[in-house]
């Protein structure tokens, strides 16, 4: 019955200002358009930003994907929030119904020439049959390129 814990940090920087970038993950419509990946059906997706407030998405996982019909969902709550520099959100993972991590998701964004920057960290524990750590970051950068895709349109 091993654990695993993990941290990463992403970076990115877009030709958006930070207020725009802020919005897109804190308006739930704006964010509903880049956060879930166009294989899974989205059954819920809930968001009451403000501290102490709950996050949740229920996904159905699409016919292309490895793991048809299969349900996942996240539960959080927002720790912290400072409009246009952080977000900090705590989260579970189920994966068919079975737990698979906890996570600590710390969004910090900043000034750049022409736009603004994004550091992501990542702070989780996977437990038996998750994802694991190298899955859950390609995952975070396709998710990271989706949100640059939808600033842009």
């Amino acid at each position: 019955m091993a654990i695993l814990h993990d941290t990463f940090t992403l970076h990115r920087s877009y030709p958006h200002s930070r207020t725009r970038l802020y919005a897109a993950l804190s308006n739930p419509k704006l964010k509903q358009g880049w956060y879930a990946s166009p294989t899974m059906e989205i059954e819920l997706f809930e968001s009451d930003l403000r501290i102490g407030g709950a996050e949740r998405q229920r996904y159905v996982m699409g016919a292309s994907s490895p793991f048809p019909g299969t349900v996942i969902e996240n539960e959080g709550r927002f720790e912290d929030i400072a409009e246009d520099e952080r977000i900090v959100v705590s989260t579970s993972m189920t994966f068919g119904g079975r737990r698979i991590s906890t996570a600590l998701l710390t969004f910090e964004f900043g000034e750049a020439e022409g736009g603004s920057t994004l550091f992501f960290t990542h702070q989780a524990v996977f437990y038996e049959g998750a994802d694991g750590p190298d899955m859950r970051r390609a995952g975070w950068e396709k998710m990271l390129d989706a949100l640059a895709r939808s600033l842009a349109s």
